[in-house]
């Protein structure tokens, strides 16, 4: 299909989310909204009590520390299981990694907790991971560069030459006849851009998620956008082109919907204004992401468009593999995505305490200040109407001004806002027990009832613990995987229970099974000390017995189950109370005493005075050999002559006897 008509389906299928969001759901987060910060029902009447309340926020914030506490207390919130014995340590590597990417490359504490509020809250919570390049730029200043090492230089793709200068001197000598040059060198000044990928994980409000109707799940859908301002300066930045940005910049809808003025009413009173610096403006930026037969193959893939402006006009347009958001909502309906919130559990007991409330505070101030029948003409009216503490009435026989006290309703009034807290505990899981336990309540009641008391008291929280670790988070997760194995491109060094340690995704197979590890409630915490205290125990026992070297514990697991311990009870780093024997080295060479540098001293001499006698040994040696090796060749020389002379002799003599 052409880009007309590609562009038009996606401003349909825009169209069509934001009016179904807005018929389903923007009524419902606005009052919530409201209920959460305490605003007025809108039917108070003057002179009347006008207080609320705030049963939505109680509630919320009293379930939050529990779902951070659960999630936020441990650095392994996820980790992957590899599935075959070649993937253990990818799959190690790959936990560490992306738990590090969540808690330390991004605020992990933080958007844990805005992302199961906005769920609480409003419904459904929403996160997007994505890939953001960085650069950071840096200047820098060389001098008296050769010629090969300014091509050095200038080989590499990161470095932009700033200035450069050729220095180079002339020797000139008028007696001699050739002319001397010195080497050329050079002076550079340079800017170095070096680029850092990283995964970016952020909150999106819920007003800005757009996604289709009738959804069951995220990976199911077929139309899912984020629809937010960004400034003219952000999407120059990322490589659009600025006249069609800037042509597309203004105040829009996105700034001006009601869920957004909802949000700042209690500290803003005046509308957003666009701002005078043309850079900073704001433009809406949709991004989408969308099944549909661009390429009219027969078959729907998934694209990732960006479009600007009320128009929606397409910058960007490409086949993508994945969406790159994770939703959670903490009380699931069947085949629904979006399911229910806990603020709609309760916002009917907060309109109803709030009206009991203010009716008792009617009565109570209609008890102290209340209302007497007079006999017309035997009282002065101007003392009863003027209402001062010790102040007179006058009157012209007794008896002529009589109290018309009204029936006191506190006795009927505080049964039913108990009766309203045992509702809230029955719909929220949210009770006496699992705030803190009352020890006039509990009195003579065994530890084991105690605890039943308070395991029945979390049970709904930690089933929204499970909903969100087996929805949102493993998806956050997945996420941040596919996108560190996708886009890093070269090793990064990160530091990990005070060890530096490379990490290189390009190495793992994105294939990992997964299992969130969830602490669920200081009582199950206390549960795996007293179990790892039995098994450190028997492993203590073991080792005594039959000696580091039995077949059923080694030096190691003994470690790691007081590792283990020692992170249950909140020390991150298990290593300030126990060495890793696999990083430590052999037990013999631990065993041998330090070297003493006298000792050491002596022995060096020793062994030069050992290395100086064997020199002059193998010298006298030598020495001798060569005696031996020159006598023996006297001796031969001797026998030779010897010889020679023999022989003359015997020639000599015939010739003697022949003349006489």
């Amino acid at each position: 299909m052409d880009d007309i008509e590609f562009q038009s389906i996606v401003s349909g299928e825009i169209e069509q989310a934001i009016n179904f969001h807005d018929a389903e759901f923007t009524a419902d987060r606005i009052r919530l909204m409201d209920y959460y910060l305490g605003e007025p029902f809108g039917n108070e009447q003057e002179g009347r009590s006008q207080v609320i309340a705030t049963e939505v926020a109680d509630t919320i914030e009293q379930i939050m520390p529990s779902l951070m506490r659960i999630f936020a207390s441990s650095d392994e919130t996820v980790s992957f299981v590899p599935r075959g014995p070649e993937d253990v340590q990818a799959a190690q590597q790959a936990t560490d990694y992306c738990n590090f990417v969540f808690n330390d490359d991004n605020e992990g504490f933080l958007v844990l907790h805005n992302w199961m509020k906005d769920a609480l809250l409003q419904k459904l919570g929403v996160v997007k991971t994505s890939w953001r390049e960085q650069a950071e730029v840096d200047e820098e200043i060389y001098e008296g560069l050769s010629e090969a090492e300014l091509n050095v230089l200038l080989a590499d793709p990161d470095v932009e030459i700033i200035e450069r200068d050729e220095v180079g001197y002339k020797e000139d000598d008028e007696e001699a006849d050739e002319v001397e040059f010195q080497a050329v060198t050079y002076d550079v000044r340079v800017r170095r851009t070096t680029m850092h990928g990283r995964v970016v994980v952020e909150n999106v409000p819920p007003e800005e998620f757009l996604i289709a109707k009738r959804v069951k799940t995220l990976k199911d859908a077929p139309f899912v956008a984020h629809r937010t301002t960004m400034t003219v300066s952000d999407l120059v930045a990322l490589g659009y082109d600025e006249d069609d940005v800037i042509e597309n910049a203004g105040l829009n809808a996105v700034d001006q919907r009601q869920e957004v003025q909802v949000r700042f009413q209690d500290v803003e009173s005046t509308a957003s204004v666009d701002r005078a610096d043309p850079a900073m403006r704001g433009v809406m930026v949709t991004e989408v992401y969308i099944r549909a037969d661009y390429d009219d193959d027969g078959i729907a893939e998934l694209r990732r468009v960006v479009c600007v402006g009320e128009g929606n006009e397409i910058l960007e347009n490409e086949i993508c593999d994945a969406m790159p958001f994770a939703c959670l909502s903490p009380i699931l309906m069947p085949h629904r995505l979006i399911g229910r919130s806990i603020a709609e559990l309760v916002e009917d007991l907060q309109v109803i305490k709030s009206t009991l409330m203010r009716q008792y505070l009617d009565n109570l101030y209609a008890t102290n200040n209340s209302r007497v029948v007079a006999v017309e003409g035997q009282v002065n009216l101007d003392d009863l109407l003027t209402n001062r503490p010790g102040g007179v009435v006058r009157a012209r026989a007794p008896g002529m001004v009589q109290p018309l006290q009204p029936a006191s309703i506190g006795s009927t009034t505080f049964p039913m806002l108990e009766y309203l807290d045992q509702v809230r505990e029955q719909r929220t899981g949210l009770s006496r027990a699992s705030m803190g336990l009352d020890a006039d309540a509990l009195q003579s009641t065994t530890a084991t009832a105690v605890q039943a008391t308070v395991n029945a008291a979390t049970g709904k929280i930690e089933m929204i613990a499970r909903v969100f670790a087996e929805t949102g988070i493993k998806q956050l997760f997945r996420n941040i995987l596919h996108l560190v194995t996708k886009h890093q491109n070269k090793p990064r060094i990160i530091r990990l229970r005070n060890q530096f340690v490379p990490m290189d995704p390009r190495a793992w197979i994105n294939g990992f099974d997964m299992s969130v590890n969830v602490g669920l409630g200081t009582g199950q915490k206390d549960e795996k000390l007293q179990a790892l205290a039995m098994i450190a125990g028997k492993q203590e026992q073991i080792l005594l017995q039959l000696g580091p070297q039995n077949p059923l514990v080694t030096i190691k697991q003994y470690r790691d189950t007081l590792a283990k311990m020692a992170q249950l009870a909140g020390y991150r780093d298990a290593s300030e109370f126990f060495l890793d024997p696999a990083m430590q080295p052999p037990m013999e060479q631990q065993q041998q005493p330090a070297p003493d540098p006298n000792m050491m001293k002596a022995q060096a001499e020793i062994e030069l005075k050992r290395a100086k006698m064997e020199a002059d040994l193998q010298l006298e040696r030598e020495k001798i050999q060569a005696e031996f090796a020159l006598r023996r060749e006297e001796l031969q020389m001797e026998m030779q002559l010897k010889g020679l002379q023999v022989a003359t002799q015997s020639n000599v003599a015939p010739n003697i006897r022949s003349v006489v």
